[in-house]
C-alpha cells in the first residue's frame, strides 16, 4: 500500500459517518444489528421510529454489544433533525408485507407514509444518499425521489440485491461453488416481474447449459421469486438477509466501493426506478450498467416496466 492510499483511508475513517435509520421494525433492526457484527467505517448510528420507548430499547441493546462488536459506532435515538449532517438516511418505515399480499398490495399504506417522512428529512438539511427499503419498492424509491426533489443518483432502493443473494445461494447449493464467485443477477421490479437475465450468468467460466438443465433454472428462478412469500408464511415476516443487503449498500457509499449491486435507481429512459446491476460509490449510482439481454428477457424487462409505471399512475 503506498502513501498515498494510506492518506485517502485514513481520510475516510477521520470523516463523522453517520447514519439515520428511519423505521425501527423488523428490517430495520436486522439492518442495525447485521452493521454492528461488521467492520464498518460507520462511527454513528441514530434510529427514528414513531414507537420512542421501542427505539430507546433497542439503541439499549444494541449498545450492549459493543464491547464484542468488530466496529465501534455510536447509537443514539434521535429524530428528523439528527438528518442534517448524516452521509445515508435508510428509510425501513412503513406497513409490512402480511401473508397473502403481494409487495403492491401494501402501495396506498405506505405512499401516504413516505410523504411525510421525506419531507422531514430534507426539511433538516439532508443532502447525503438515500437508502430505501420499505415495499412496494421501486415505487416507494420512486416516490422519495419526487418527495426530496434530489438529484437521481443520491436515491437508491435496495431493489433485487435480496433477490440475486437468494439466487447465488440457491445456485451455490446446486453447483457447490462458493456463492461469492458466482456472477449472476436477478433484475426488474422487486416483486412478482422480477427475473434472472440467464444469459449473463457466470459460474466457474462454465458454460450454463452444461452446469444445470433448464428443469433446474425455472426451479430455482421460481423459488428465488418465491422467496419472501414461504418466509412470511412460516416466521410472519423477512428480515436478515435484507438486513445484510443493507449493510452492503451503506458500506458501499461509505467506503466510496465503486460496487457493482443491483439497486432500484432511475431509469431515465423508461421514466422508472427499477433494478439493474449500477456502480454505488459515495456519490450513489454513479452508472447503470444495461447488460445484454436476449429477445425474451427484453420482453421481460419490458413487463418489469410496465408494472411500475402502472402502479404510479394509481397512486398519482
Amino acid at each position: 500500500m503506498n502513501y498515498t492510499n494510506c492518506i485517502i483511508i485514513k481520510m475516510v475513517i477521520d470523516m463523522k459517518n453517520k447514519v439515520v435509520l428511519i423505521g425501527c421494525g423488523n428490517v430495520g433492526m436486522a439492518f442495525a444489528y447485521a452493521l454492528v457484527n461488521q467492520k464498518v467505517y460507520v462511527d454513528e448510528l441514530v434510529l427514528i421510529d414513531i414507537n420512542t420507548e421501542k427505539c430507546y430499547g433497542e439503541a439499549m441493546d444494541l449498545n450492549h454489544c459493543q464491547a464484542y462488536s468488530p466496529s465501534r459506532i455510536k447509537i443514539s435515538v434521535g429524530n428528523y433533525s439528527d438528518c442534517k449532517d448524516a452521509k445515508i438516511v435508510v428509510i425501513a418505515a412503513g406497513a409490512n408485507q402480511s401473508v397473502g399480499e403481494t409487495r403492491m398490495d401494501l402501495i396506498n399504506k405506505n405512499s401516504h407514509i413516505f410523504k411525510s417522512i421525506v419531507s422531514e428529512v430534507v426539511e433538516s438539511g439532508f443532502a447525503g444518499v438515500f437508502v430505501v427499503a420499505t415495499n412496494p419498492l421501486d415505487i416507494m424509491t420512486y416516490l422519495t425521489l419526487k418527495y426530496s426533489g434530489f438529484e437521481k443518483n443520491k436515491v437508491i432502493g435496495s431493489g433485487t440485491t435480496l433477490d440475486t443473494v437468494r439466487l447465488r445461494f440457491l445456485l451455490s447449493e446446486k453447483t457447490g461453488v462458493c456463492p461469492k464467485n458466482i456472477e449472476a443477477y436477478v433484475i426488474g421490479e422487486h416483486g412478482d416481474s422480477e427475473f434472472i437475465p440467464w444469459s449473463n450468468v457466470n459460474i466457474a467460466y462454465k458454460k450454463l447449459s452444461d452446469i444445470l438443465s433448464l428443469d433446474d433454472l425455472k426451479k430455482i428462478e421460481n423459488e428465488v421469486r418465491e422467496s419472501a412469500y414461504e418466509i412470511i408464511k412460516r416466521k410472519g415476516a423477512t428480515a436478515y438477509g435484507i438486513g445484510m443487503c443493507l449493510v452492503k449498500i451503506t458500506n458501499a457509499i461509505i467506503e466510496d466501493k465503486n460496487v457493482i449491486l443491483p439497486v432500484s435507481s432511475w431509469d431515465e429512459q423508461n421514466g422508472v426506478c427499477i433494478s439493474t446491476p449500477a456502480i454505488v460509490n459515495r456519490n450513489g449510482v454513479k452508472e447503470k450498467i444495461f447488460i445484454p439481454l436476449t429477445s425474451d428477457e427484453t420482453s421481460k424487462i419490458k413487463r418489469s416496466i410496465n408494472v411500475i409505471k402502472d402502479a404510479i399512475a394509481k397512486i398519482e
